[in-house]
């Protein structure tokens, strides 16, 4: 019985994607404590996320001219977090997807070159072949030259 190669990559990658969650909700937990991380990384992108949106619904029911307000600093650092949390997740799904694919191109082009090295190989070898078989076939026809030009016995 003949055991596959283990896919240790692929259950590192599994590892690392598993500990994402985690690593962010920390991450998150650490912005909302920090003054200059909730004002600088946290509040921005929360109030562009709560303008697109609240500007999405908006133009969904018909309003067009509707000023949004911003969101008070609580709640917007809460999104925040929550959004840096998610783009940690994805980026590190991404750098994944990333690395497997790289991988698997990586094996893809190892066995390629495996083929190539076999039909290279393999045409050697029916030349080599082909070579022997007209040495071989000059061969026999030298033979049966010469005993052509032999004389037969003579029959009476």
């Amino acid at each position: 019985m003949v055991v596959g190669a283990f896919p240790i990559a692929k259950l590192l990658y599994l590892g690392v994607r598993q500990m994402s969650k985690p690593v962010a909700n920390r991450i998150k937990a650490g912005a909302r404590r920090s003054e200059f991380f909730k004002t600088y990384i946290c509040l921005p992108p929360a109030q562009l996320y709560h303008w697109i949106e609240m500007r999405t619904k908006m133009r969904i029911m018909g309003f067009k001219g509707a000023t949004i307000k911003p969101l008070n600093e609580e709640a917007a650092a809460e999104l925040g977090a929550e959004l840096l949390g998610e783009a940690i997740i994805f980026f590190i799904g991404g750098g994944c997807m990333v690395l497997e694919y790289g991988r698997q191109a990586a094996n893809a082009r190892r066995k390629e070159e495996e083929l190539n090295e076999t039909i290279v190989s393999l045409q050697t070898q029916v030349a080599e072949l082909s070579l022997s078989t007209e040495t071989l076939g000059a061969q026999l026809r030298e033979v049966n030259r010469l005993l052509l030009s032999f004389p037969g016995p003579d029959k009476k």
